[in-house]
Order: C-alpha cells, then structure tokens, then sequence
C-alpha cells in the first residue's frame, strides 16, 4: 500500500497530516527517511514515525442489530448512520458489507476487509441471505410457488434465481434469496400481488444474527463465524 496509507492506518493521523509527516522528514522505512507519500511499502514493512515503530492493525469484523431509521452507510447528514452505533475507537476503515434499507432491521455485518466484504456481496458468489417477511397478506401457495420458481420484477427483465420460502405465521415467511437486486424483497412480494409491512435480515450466509444483541448493539464475529465466508 502506499505510504501515506499505511501512517494513517497505523497512526491515527489523518490522510492528509500522514502526507505532511512524510514530507517533514518524520518517517522512515527500514533504516532510511522516505519523503515520498506514494511509495508502496508491504503490510509488514518496518515504518518509524517519528522514531516510534508503527504496526497496522488487524482486520476487524463486527454484527450489528440493525434497528429501524439508521441508515447502512458510513456518513449521512439526514440520519443516524451504522458507524454512530459504534465506539468510535472501532470505525476506522470500516465498511457495510451488504447493506440494508432504512426501515429495514437485522443483520448487518462491517469490516474492514475488502476481500471478505466480496465474498458476501459479489453476485458470482452464491452467499444466501434469509429474511423474515410480515406481510399484509397470507401467502397463497401459487405464490409462493411462484417466488421458489422465480418471478420477473417490474422493469426488470431477468427473473429473480428461485428463492427458498418457509412459512412461520398467518402473514409471516423466512425468504431466502441468493442474489441482492435493489429493493428486491419488496418487488418480489409485489410481483406476487401482496405488500411487505416489516422486513428483517435474520442471517447471511451461515452467520446468523445473535439473538442476545437488542436493536443498536454489536459484537466481534467469532473465528467461526468469520471464516464460514470462506
């Protein structure tokens, strides 16, 4: 990675102060001083500032309890983002892998490995994600036929990849879908003739959501749980 990037990573210091130490002369890789903030040192380069050794952190995964009216982003300057409900010690570099709408609860997971993050939200890789649905009305059978065979969504042409559908109560179902089209839960319901009133992430891929954490609270994925993706 760059230079620069690997201060700011590693130190604290903004983008922008990392360029700054670099061109005071304040840093040094291996035995001699770099003023060169795009110079590409390796992950586990010996990079000094200010003669103090500095290291990169390790990756961090965390599950979120996504609670309604916050936002799956990094910043928003309408509402309450994911990253507000963290100790800001924990924020930097992080990222939403996989997002949900904003009146949408549940699982969401943050990291900060991009690589991992791929894993969950590329469309190549079939990472299921299993929803739990209110709706306004009983599922009939053709319906949810209709959803396990795959539906074709308004001015979309494609048809949806078939979807696994459980059924928990008179106007509840646990949709499982393999492919992440935009609002497509909702679509998909729509395009059966009903309506989705809450929509809730219950588990991506083999990580499910903890049934410990309230609405806004967090925890580290376990060694586990982190390396299901895999």
């Amino acid at each position: 990675m760059r230079l620069d990037q690997f201060i700011a990573n590693s130190s604290g210091l903004s983008r922008k102060e990392a360029k700054h130490a670099i061109a005071g002369g304040r840093v040094r890789v291996g035995n001699d001083v770099c003023k060169g903030a795009s110079t590409k040192v390796a992950p586990d380069a010996s990079v000094c500032l200010d003669d103090q050794p500095l290291s990169l952190p390790g990756e961090r995964y965390l599950m979120l309890h996504k609670p309604a009216g916050v936002v799956s982003a990094t910043r928003d300057s309408d509402h309450p983002t994911a990253l507000d409900l963290l100790p800001s010690a924990l924020v930097r570099n992080l990222h939403v892998a996989g997002r949900l709408d904003i009146d949408t609860t549940g699982l969401l997971l943050l990291s900060t490995d991009g690589q991992w993050s791929h894993r969950i939200t590329s469309p190549r890789v079939d990472c299921p994600k299993t929803y739990r649905v209110t709706l306004a009305e009983p599922l009939t059978d053709q319906a949810a036929r209709n959803l396990e065979s795959g539906v074709e969504l308004r001015q979309d042409p494609t048809p949806t990849r078939p979807a696994g559908v459980h059924r928990v109560a008179d106007r509840v179902i646990e949709l499982t879908l393999s492919e992440g089209r935009y609002h497509q839960v909702k679509r998909m319901l729509a395009a059966v003739g009903n309506h989705v009133e809450a929509l809730h992430r219950e588990r991506i891929g083999n990580i499910r959501l903890d049934p410990t954490l309230a609405p806004g609270a967090w925890r580290p994925l376990s060694r586990q749980e982190i390396d299901s993706v895999w």
